[in-house]
């Protein structure tokens, strides 16, 4: 049996993903899946009048916004737990003990630390299914892409898989089939790559350097 970590997007956190998640556990895979809700956020921000500003893919985050960010991850978390069905277990990061370093520049934003939470373990040894909201202690916020990348390597995961809108590294117009951790980051700090790709190929980066085999959408991250 291998203990697996799916990230989802908030852009794809309906019954596609969760018919995914089924199928992992249904070929006897233990899953812990971590989830955003980047789109909603956004869109919640510019109903209620808020800024909306990232750097570096982490999305600066005053009180209000962290308000908002808490609203939606919840209303996501639900909706993706009713979708995966019963074994699902829904769980708020900062309340099971998910860990983070406060980024300066940000506001109430942090980086998410390996972490290792016993209720996380306790579900997956129920056969359960946790469902994880990317907040940490503090609170603070954190990218869903570098949440799952740090679970995956506190929890001593098998695999991190990305199940979101982007179909994979893409170079030239073609999706790369696989990339050395080396050559990905020296991809990321030559700046040359915008957008989601960049969050999730740095937590693939930091997953795949202890031996975590990676995959977002085409692409194999490995070291």
């Amino acid at each position: 049996m291998s203990l697996l970590v799916v990230k989802v997007g908030g852009a794809v956190a309906d019954e596609t993903a969760a018919r995914a998640v089924r199928d992992l556990v249904a070929q006897s895979h233990e899953v812990c899946v971590v989830h955003g809700a980047g789109p909603q956020i956004t869109a919640e921000m510019d109903r209620r009048g808020l800024a909306v500003e990232f750097v570096g893919g982490r999305r600066v985050t005053t009180e209000a916004g962290l308000e908002v960010v808490r609203e939606s991850l919840l209303e996501v978390n639900a909706e993706l737990c009713a979708a995966i069905g019963p074994t699902a277990v829904g769980l708020a990061g900062d309340e099971i003990g998910l860990r983070a370093e406060p980024v300066p520049g940000l506001g109430l934003v942090g980086e998410p630390l390996p972490s290792r939470p016993p209720v996380i373990l306790a579900a997956l040894a129920a056969g359960l299914v946790p469902v994880v909201s990317p907040l940490a202690a503090g609170p603070l916020n954190v990218n869903a892409d570098e949440t799952a990348a740090a679970l995956a390597i506190g929890l001593e995961a098998d695999s991190l898989l990305f199940v979101s809108d982007v179909q994979g590294l893409l170079l030239d117009g073609v999706v790369v089939q696989a990339i050395e951790a080396d050559d990905a980051e020296e991809l990321l700090d030559a700046g040359s790559l915008e957008g989601g790709i960049l969050p999730k190929l740095r937590a693939a980066v930091t997953a795949a350097r202890v031996g975590v085999r990676t995959e977002i959408g085409e692409t194999v991250v490995h070291t």
